[in-house]
């Protein structure tokens, strides 16, 4: 019987695999949105609209790429993700939050986000602000109330998210893009600013589940260090889709970035060299895991490989 080619079996190995991806995104999107619909606040006259400004957002079509890499983190370690789901929900609403923070008329004055309308110009700015307070003291809660969470690490994944928001996170990234000036960032700039803006919460999400998971600290270092660098990857992938696509395939108002980006800086060509430059540094971190990063490597590939 003829043996079948190494090439075929290579290939066929590649198919499966993503399929696998493909298959985890969904059925793991579709648990977090069900546990968002019970989590979040139900609407009602006594909340002042604050209640529907927040589901509005943070139910709006995603990904859930965050809690999708915290539960695939957790997993490496054979942690059932379905045991995690409230911590990977209080994730995705401190992600809304920024959203909703970032699109204000004083942030990056967006009008579209995800499709639809950002928060601020379906509810007003006020309402906005506040769902986005609301969702973040949400996330905060959801976790010090997470029955599948150890107690005594209750307080350390509330740690790694305060963190990943600080000014040394999310907030501090945003201060530096507000800051910095169009025509005098260079690439090192870019770096510092969305190492921050969007690697910060990539790095909280693998944090927390190599922290659930009881990983080695080798193991978590080499995780922060695949996140730090699949984020920023994540973000070049973002910033080549406003440039070469519209807002139909993005979901967003495409060349909306005034303040620049690092296709503006490096150009098409530059800037997907160094996304996958990324990509294959996040990738050689996650060596150290051996057959238990299959699931992440796969994710990762995945995003880096987006076409929306």
């Amino acid at each position: 019987m003829p043996s079948t080619p190494l090439s075929q079996n290579s290939s066929a190995t590649a198919l499966a695999s993503r399929r696998r991806v493909r298959e985890y995104l969904t059925e793991k999107a579709a648990a977090v949105e069900k546990t968002l619909e019970r989590l979040l606040p139900i609407p009602s006259p006594e909340d002042g609209g604050v209640a529907e400004a927040m589901r509005y957002t943070a139910l709006s079509p995603g990904k859930r790429i965050r809690p999708i890499v915290f539960l695939a983190a957790a997993e490496s370690y054979s942690t059932p993700a379905s045991r995690f789901l409230p911590s990977a929900c209080a994730l995705e609403m401190v992600h809304a939050c920024s959203l909703i923070l970032d699109d204000l008329p004083c942030m990056d004055d967006a009008d579209l986000r995800r499709g639809r309308p950002a928060n601020h110009r379906v509810f007003g700015e006020d309402k906005a602000i506040l769902a986005a307070f609301g969702l973040l003291n949400l996330a905060f809660g959801v976790v010090s109330a997470d029955a599948s969470l150890p107690v005594e690490l209750r307080g350390e994944v509330a740690s790694l998210l305060s963190q990943a928001l600080g000014t040394r996170g999310l907030i501090g990234g945003q201060a530096l893009d507000l800051a910095s000036s169009p025509t005098g960032r260079n690439l090192h700039e870019l770096e510092q600013i969305h190492s921050r803006k969007t690697g910060s919460l990539f790095i909280a999400s693998v944090e927390m589940g190599a922290l659930l998971g009881r990983a080695p600290d080798a193991e978590r270092q080499a995780l922060i260090l695949f996140a730090k660098n699949l984020g920023l990857a994540y973000q070049i992938v973002d910033d080549l889709l406003d440039a070469t696509s519209d807002s139909a395939v993005t979901g967003k108002h495409s060349h909306s970035d005034r303040r620049g980006n690092f296709v503006s800086l490096s150009g098409v060509e530059g800037a997907r060299r160094l996304a996958e430059e990324l990509s294959e540094c996040a990738l050689d971190h996650l060596s150290i895991l051996g057959s238990r990063a299959a699931l992440l490597r796969g994710l990762a590939l995945h995003l880096t490989g987006r076409t929306r």
